[in-house]
C-alpha cells in the first residue's frame, strides 16, 4: 500500500498520467477499438443476423477461402518436426529467399534475402519501422484517410504525425503539394499506402513516380503499405513502389494476410528496397535487426511453409478472388447511388474497401459519422466503420469483401434507415 501511494504520488513527476491519457486515446481510436464499440451497441434482442460491413477479414465467409496448397503447406511443414523450434530473429533463410523471390518479380533489380525481415503480420512491421524512425522531434507524414495503426504507434513511439490529404476527386491520389509544404528538416519519411485502405484507390505508375521524386527532394525515405498487393480490379495495375528505389530509398511492407485470405495467420514482411546503400549507411538497417533481437518472431511454421505458399500458389486462386471482389465492388457501388444521403465518389478499383460521404444535411436527429454507425447497429444490426476511425469525419468505409447476399441484406438495411431518419421534406 505504502508503495502504490509513493507511486502514485511520483506518477506527475514521471509524466505517467500523461502519457497514459494519450496512449489510451489513442489505442480506443484503432479501426478494432472502435467496431468493439459497435458490437457492444448490437440489439441483442434482434433477430436478424449481424452484417458486418466494418470488417477487413473475408476468411469468415465461404466465398473468401485461403487455397488448398497454403492449407497443405502448413500441414506438411507442422508434420516434418522440421519447424519446432526458434528461427532466426530476421526469419529462416528458405522462408526470406522465398519472399526475395515473390517480390521481385514485379521489381527491375533483384531483391536479396537479406533485404528481407519477417514479421508477426504488417502490424508488427508498422511497428518496427515507425520505432526504429523515431527520435527527438521527428516527424512523419501519413495520409488522411488511412490506417489508424499508424497514428497510435507514432503515439507509443512519441513520433510526431503530420496528415497530407488524399484528394476524392483525383481518385484518391496523394496531395503532394502539402507533402513538400509539411515536410522540414526533421522529417523522416512519408507513408503511401497502395492498394488504399481505406479508399480502395490503385494509384498509377506516373504518380508513385512523383512521388518518390517527391519524397528524395525532401531526403526522405517512402513506406510503402502494400498488405493489398496485387488485389486490383480496375483500369490501374498494380505497380510495387519499389520499382522507384533507385529514386529514393523504400520500405515496403506486407503479409500474405490479404491475398492469400489468411489474416489470422500473422506472416508478414519488412523490405529494404535501397540499392543505393542509404539505408545501411544511415544504420537504419541495424536498427530493425536491433529491434528483432528483442521482439518476438511469426510462428516457425507458418515460415517453413512460406516457400510453398509463395512457389506453388496457382493463378486460379488469385483470379477466383479478384473476379469475387469485382463483382461485390460493382454491385456496393451501384446499390449506393439508390441511397441519397450517401455520396460514393469513385468505384473502388482495389483492395476490399470503399470510402463514402455521408450528407448530413438530408438526415434528421444523426449528428455525425460516429452517430450514424451507432444507431445503425443499434437498430439494424449492420456495422460500417465511421471515417473518423481512419481519419475523416462525416465518411465511411464499407468493405465488400464478404458474401454477396450479406451486402445485398445490409444495404437494404442501410436505406431504410436512412429512409427513417430523413429529414421530412
Amino acid at each position: 500500500m505504502e508503495n502504490g501511494s509513493k507511486l502514485s504520488s511520483n506518477s506527475k513527476k514521471w509524466g505517467f498520467k500523461k502519457d497514459t491519457k494519450q496512449m489510451t486515446k489513442a489505442s480506443m481510436t484503432t479501426i478494432r477499438g472502435v467496431i468493439t464499440m459497435l458490437q457492444e451497441n448490437l440489439d441483442k434482442d434482434d433477430v436478424r443476423s449481424v452484417v458486418p460491413l466494418s470488417h477487413g477479414d473475408p476468411s469468415a465467409f465461404p466465398c473468401f477461402r485461403t487455397t488448398p496448397v497454403a492449407q497443405d503447406a502448413i500441414a506438411e511443414a507442422v508434420r516434418s518436426a522440421k519447424f519446432n523450434g526458434y528461427s532466426p530473429t530476421v526469419g529462416i533463410p528458405p522462408a526470406r529467399i522465398a519472399v526475395a523471390e515473390y517480390l521481385s518479380k514485379d521489381l527491375p533489380e533483384k531483391l536479396s534475402p537479406d533485404d528481407i525481415y519477417l514479421t508477426v503480420g504488417c502490424t508488427q512491421a508498422i511497428e518496427i519501422i515507425l520505432t526504429v524512425l523515431a527520435r527527438p522531434n521527428a516527424n512523419i507524414l501519413l495520409p488522411r484517410p488511412g490506417f489508424p495503426y499508424y497514428e497510435t504507434r507514432a503515439a507509443f513511439s512519441h513520433l510526431e504525425v503530420r496528415h497530407y490529404d488524399l484528394c476524392p476527386e483525383t481518385g484518391w491520389e496523394v496531395n503532394l503539394d502539402e507533402v513538400e509544404a509539411l515536410a522540414d528538416e526533421n522529417t523522416v519519411a512519408v507513408v503511401v499506402i497502395n492498394p488504399g485502405n481505406p479508399c480502395g484507390n490503385v494509384y498509377t505508375y506516373n504518380h508513385l513516380k512523383k512521388v518518390a521524386e517527391t519524397a528524395r527532394k525532401l531526403g526522405i525515405l517512402v513506406i510503402a503499405d502494400e498488405v493489398y498487393d496485387h488485389l486490383v480490379f480496375g483500369s490501374n495495375p498494380f505497380v510495387p513502389m519499389g520499382v522507384f528505389s533507385s529514386i529514393t530509398p523504400i520500405v515496403t511492407l506486407g503479409s500474405i494476410s490479404k491475398r492469400w485470405l489468411v489474416p489470422g495467420w500473422r506472416l508478414g514482411w519488412l523490405v529494404t528496397n535501397d540499392p543505393n546503400g542509404i539505408l545501411k549507411e544511415q544504420g537504419i538497417v541495424d536498427c530493425i535487426k536491433g529491434f528483432l533481437n528483442i521482439s518476438s518472431d511469426p510462428a516457425t511454421f507458418i515460415q517453413g511453409a512460406l516457400p510453398q505458399i509463395l512457389g506453388d500458389t496457382k493463378e486460379d486462386f488469385f483470379l477466383e478472388t479478384i473476379n469475387s471482389l469485382k463483382m461485390n465492388a460493382d454491385f456496393i457501388y451501384s446499390r449506393l447511388q439508390e441511397i441519397p444521403c450517401i455520396v460514393c465518389p469513385s468505384k473502388p478499383e482495389g483492395s476490399m474497401f470503399v470510402m463514402v460521404n455521408l450528407n448530413l444535411s438530408l438526415l434528421d436527429d444523426i449528428k455525425d459519422d460516429m452517430d450514424f454507425c451507432v444507431k445503425l447497429a443499434q437498430e439494424e444490426s449492420v456495422m460500417i466503420l465511421p471515417g473518423i476511425a481512419v481519419g475523416l469525419k462525416n465518411w465511411l468505409r464499407i468493405t465488400f469483401a464478404i458474401e454477396p447476399s450479406a451486402i445485398k441484406e445490409g444495404l437494404e438495411r442501410v436505406k431504410a434507415f436512412c429512409d427513417r431518419h430523413a429529414k421530412k421534406q
